[in-house]
């Protein structure tokens, strides 16, 4: 999979602004597979200019058009694209230091509305409204300009850009309020949003914010197993879930999963089970 932030960090051929780990810019994507897997360390928000794309994560799907918004936390997902008409977003790439440091400033200045219970998610599509919508329209004055914003304005507007989806979205502010009181992303909750998608354990390690060393001590302690065991364990459960619930085809399944080599998915999945995955179909069929 593709580390998305590492490539809008590091591609200086983005109308792009960087204040320390936040990356925002203007994209249009230059890749023309029709099915891409990505991954970041950072939450982010896309903003469609034009053109259309879908998002899957293991939670939902979300097919975005021009004016629309979403919210996606940390992690990995696989985008299906279109070619109708040229895909072009706005893209923010925020920093937990960033969300914790504005929501921190405004907790105890304004009246933010939370949800009670404690829902999660790893997408949120977000309302328009005259404030976000004259946000981006503000944004792409400095995307097209010929310099670059100073610090402390680039600052203000990513900190305007929180506080505006803050306002009327209270899973999302019970969501900042939760990262607020914690220093690093929960290795549990990365590895179980996760776990279907073909990432390496160094790519876990970045999106729970560790080191591949403490990765590994930490994820010890709590499965005690291997990262590496704990997946293949976890993928084929995710994956005989799937034969025995859905229409979907043996190599769906698989790529679902998290695994992109059939015959390798076939082998893992007798492994565990006893059955490849055709024969356990079957005898689902005739209990």
């Amino acid at each position: 999979m593709l580390n998305f932030y590492k490539i809008v960090k590091e591609n200086l051929s983005f109308n792009r602004f960087q204040y320390r780990d936040t990356v925002c810019l203007e994209y249009t994507c230059p890749i023309d597979a029709e099915h891409i897997g990505i991954f970041s360390k950072n939450d982010y928000v896309v903003h469609v200019l034009s053109g259309k794309k879908t998002y899957r994560t293991i939670d939902g799907e979300w097919t975005l058009t021009p004016g629309q918004t979403l919210y996606l936390k940390k992690g990995a997902e696989v985008i299906h694209q279109y070619f109708d008409d040229e895909y072009c977003m706005l893209g923010f790439f925020l920093s937990d230091d960033l969300i914790r440091e504005t929501y921190n400033e405004v907790r105890g200045q304004t009246s933010l509305k939370q949800e009670n219970s404690q829902s999660d998610f790893r997408g949120l599509e977000i309302n328009s409204s005259n404030y976000l919508e004259g946000y981006f329209h503000s944004m792409l004055s400095y995307f097209r300009g010929e310099n670059r914003p100073p610090d402390h304005i680039l600052v203000l507007k990513l900190k305007e850009l929180l506080i505006n989806l803050m306002n009327g979205n209270p899973s999302l502010t019970s969501y900042f309020n939760r990262l607020a009181d914690t220093d690093r992303p929960s290795l549990e909750h990365v590895m179980e949003k996760n776990f279907c998608f073909n990432l390496r354990i160094e790519d876990y390690a970045e999106l729970s914010h560790r080191s591949l060393s403490s990765f590994k001590r930490e994820f010890n302690q709590i499965y005690q197993q291997s990262p590496g065991k704990w997946l293949l364990q976890r993928r084929i459960s995710h994956a005989a879930n799937l034969i025995a619930n859905s229409e979907g085809s043996v190599s769906q399944i698989a790529y679902q999963s998290g695994f992109e080599d059939l015959s390798h998915f076939s082998r893992a999945f007798k492994q565990v089970t006893g059955r490849n995955p055709t024969d356990y179909k079957k005898k689902l069929l005739t209990v």
